[in-house]
């Protein structure tokens, strides 16, 4: 609630500083109006995803792109107001203020702003419900706020937590905009002054944050799902365990794999869980005899490459956490479907149901069709919800990971990848190396999962968090005290 009060209340004070000035600007030149108009009006057409997507190779990922696009939807809704709420004004008032004398400053600030005040506030209003509602997506690139319960709930097939983070927005926007409308019946000086302190209090929240940090402050992020989120709490937990003081910042459900890599390249995450399969598919450029060698053993290979991008992996887990194409039972023993070839044989019965990177990937839909030789009609479909539409029939076939809870809890089945399409995906923490040449205790205490950690544990662990409800911090916990993990930690 804090991060989502922050993004918007910031967002919605620079498109103020923006759109106010620009208007009250246009009133004088009115040739210019409609441009503007025009444009901030293309700037509510462009959708939410698209721009940020188009934000994050420019401004990264986090606060910045997400504060940027909901000042780009707020500037049509205030800056419209304002020009109308000026331009609409009886003339008669502003001959009384020029017979007066007043001076331009003093007839905008005593005459044309009072009059228009109204207007330009139902316009805020309309923005800050805008942005409010928008800013939920700011968790899809890490910048946290209540859509991270809405992205969680929707992973774990949690209505409770999705209608938990979507009410609280709905309540914020309402609570915002009766604030707002309470403005809009005092006078101009109260509303400027309570609008100045809301200013300072951001950013003094803002400047505290990027000033004011602990001795030792250690960044964890974690993709979407429960298995990255079970992982770097066993990672805070080892690193705690070693060192109490130190301030371990966890950022899970922070997106997809490009907005890890892009944060930890950019110093706005120290390290992140990934798996040897993505970084010689998607992170690096590995040539024909790198992934020969990586069929023998990928972990050596990821390595090397990634270092030469001053990046570190740390020795794997045991899991292999690969792709798999998964049916129901009653569809494989219906069909007699056993391997990913036997799908040649029903080819015309798939109705398939991928999530967009592994409709994109060579070790996804691409490689089933170029190793196969298997072509059907793909639908896709976010990875939260492939297993319910699986499981409900709305699709036949679906991607999904070795490890994933849904298999047992949907009794589902992996089938056997017997052309060995998809690579090893062992899961190490991944930093850069100046982090781990600076950081060699955590290194250390990161090392201790080495070799730990089986397919059944993981699939387990995700059971338990996914169907069972228990909180990742707890089942982390649980595993490394029950593995002597954690007391051989702390001695």
């Amino acid at each position: 609630m804090g991060q989502h009060i922050q993004l918007s209340l910031l967002s919605l004070l620079i498109a103020l500083i923006i759109a106010i000035p620009l208007a009250i600007w246009a009133t004088s030149h009115h040739r210019f109006a409609n441009f503007l108009l025009q444009l901030t009006g293309i700037f509510q057409t462009i959708p939410s995803l698209a721009l940020l997507g188009l934000l994050i190779p420019f401004v990264g990922i986090g606060n910045a792109p997400a504060i940027i696009a909901l000042v780009i939807y707020a500037l049509l809704p205030i800056f419209q107001n304002t020009y109308v709420g000026l331009s609409e004004i009886d003339p008669s008032y502003e001959e009384a203020a020029n017979a007066f004398g007043m001076s331009r400053l003093q007839k905008l600030l005593r005459v044309e702003l009072p009059i228009a005040m109204p207007v330009i506030i139902s316009g805020v209003r309309t923005a800050m419900v805008l942005i409010i509602g928008t800013a939920t997506l700011a968790a899809l690139i890490g910048a946290g706020g209540l859509g991270t319960l809405i992205l969680l709930g929707i992973d774990r097939n949690d209505p409770a937590l999705t209608l938990l983070g979507a009410i609280a927005a709905a309540l914020l926007a309402m609570i915002f905009s009766w604030g707002l409308l309470w403005l809009q019946r005092v006078k101009l000086k109260t509303t400027l002054v309570t609008l100045g302190v809301l200013l300072l209090g951001v950013l003094g929240v803002y400047g505290y944050q990027a000033v004011v940090k602990p001795p030792m402050t250690v960044t964890i992020a974690g993709k979407l799902g429960s298995e990255p989120d079970i992982l770097i709490n066993m990672y805070a937990q080892l690193i705690k365990a070693d060192n109490p003081k130190a301030e371990v910042v966890l950022k899970p459900n922070f997106g997809q794999t490009s907005f890890l890599f892009n944060a930890l390249k950019s110093n706005q995450i120290d390290l992140y869980p990934e798996f040897t399969g993505t970084v010689l598919e998607s992170l690096t450029k590995p040539t024909a005899a790198d992934k020969k060698a990586a069929q023998t053993n990928s972990y050596p290979v990821a390595k090397r490459l990634l270092a030469s991008q001053g990046l570190t992996m740390t020795p794997p887990m045991a899991y292999n956490n690969t792709y798999a194409v998964v049916v129901t039972k009653k569809f494989a023993q219906a069909n007699h479907i056993t391997t990913i070839s036997d799908l040649a044989k029903v080819a015309n019965k798939l109705k398939a149901g991928f999530d967009l990177e592994f409709i994109d990937r060579q070790d996804g839909y691409k490689g089933l069709q170029s190793t196969y030789g298997l072509s059907f009609a793909v639908k896709s479909l976010d990875a939260s919800l492939r297993y319910t539409a699986l499981h409900q029939g709305t699709i036949n076939i679906t991607d999904g990971y070795s490890t994933d809870s849904q298999i047992r809890q949907y009794n589902l089945v992996a089938l056997k990848d017997d052309q060995h399409l998809f690579p090893t995906y062992q899961g190490a923490p991944l930093m850069k190396t100046e982090f781990a040449d600076e950081h060699p205790a955590i290194v250390k205490q990161l090392n201790r999962l080495a070799g730990k950690i089986s397919e059944t544990d993981m699939q387990e662990m995700n059971y338990e968090v996914n169907v069972q409800k228990k909180a990742p911090a707890s089942v982390a916990r649980a595993y490394l005290t029950k593995h002597g993990l954690l007391k051989e930690a702390r001695s």
